[in-house]
């Protein structure tokens, strides 16, 4: 493995937004291929039944464990089953439901906007198209391209810190923008594999590239990371 390695990081160019190795596709794959035999069954890990509950618990997630989130909803999805029902929702009460996911104040204002207009717009359905769902108050793309794979079927890929901080490590962007990164990743990744993809990156970061103290001993895809490559190099110096 170790000359197919050198050979990426040799032919690995970043320029601005476009990732220009297209060689570095194959290891990308290859970084899929391991992981998925270490999360066979990756998927993301909020608990809903409906879009309308995917679209709370992600926007509930940010800057909180989903551990805590679906604790949460455990509650509020028996009490608000409906876009309307958020929506005249008592704000203050809301947040104090919400409270334990942090940043509730922000979080309860965004949860009753973007319900009103489900509920005035699409008769309190979630729109299945990106357009439609970053159009709504308080849902950018990453919330969208969830609900999109999760709910819908529709292949997106989610870019959350862990996505961003991981192919940043790899070496797949050099973009620190979500956005940007985004495009870059779906330049490389064959969009069938775009859900695949987001979500063991997630669960990776999770288990074993932890922020401030990755495992790099027990990374199975350490030989394909240039983080992991510079790691190595490090050891044997």
């Amino acid at each position: 493995m170790s000359g197919q390695v050198n050979a990426l990081r040799e032919t690995h160019l970043i320029r601005g937004t476009h990732v220009e190795n297209r060689n570095y596709k194959n290891g990308a794959l290859e970084i899929i291929d391991i992981l998925e035999k270490e999360y066979p069954d990756a998927r993301t890990a909020l608990s809903f039944k409906t879009p309308l509950e995917l679209l709370v618990s992600t926007v509930l997630s940010a800057q909180c464990t989903d551990e805590r989130v679906n604790k949460v909803t455990e509650d509020l999805f028996q009490k608000y089953r409906s876009a309307e029902d958020y929506a005249q929702a008592d704000l203050s009460e809301l947040e104090e439901e919400i409270r334990p996911t942090g940043f509730f104040r922000n979080k309860a204002k965004a949860i009753k906007a973007f319900s009103a207009v489900l509920a005035e717009r699409y008769n309190g359905e979630v729109p299945s198209s990106l357009e439609a769902l970053v159009f709504l108050p308080g849902i950018g793309r990453k919330t969208a391209n969830l609900v999109l794979s999760e709910v819908f079927g529709i292949p997106g890929i989610v870019v959350d810190t862990h996505v961003l901080r991981l192919s940043k490590l790899i070496g797949l962007t050099g973009n620190t923008d979500a956005t940007k990164v985004e495009f870059d990743l779906m330049e490389i990744i064959p969009r069938e594999k775009w859900r695949l993809f987001s979500n063991l990156l997630i669960l990776h970061g999770r288990a074993v590239c932890i922020a401030r103290r990755p495992r790099h001993q027990d990374c199975r895809i350490v030989d394909l990371c240039e983080a992991g490559i510079r790691w190595k190099n490090e050891k044997l110096a």
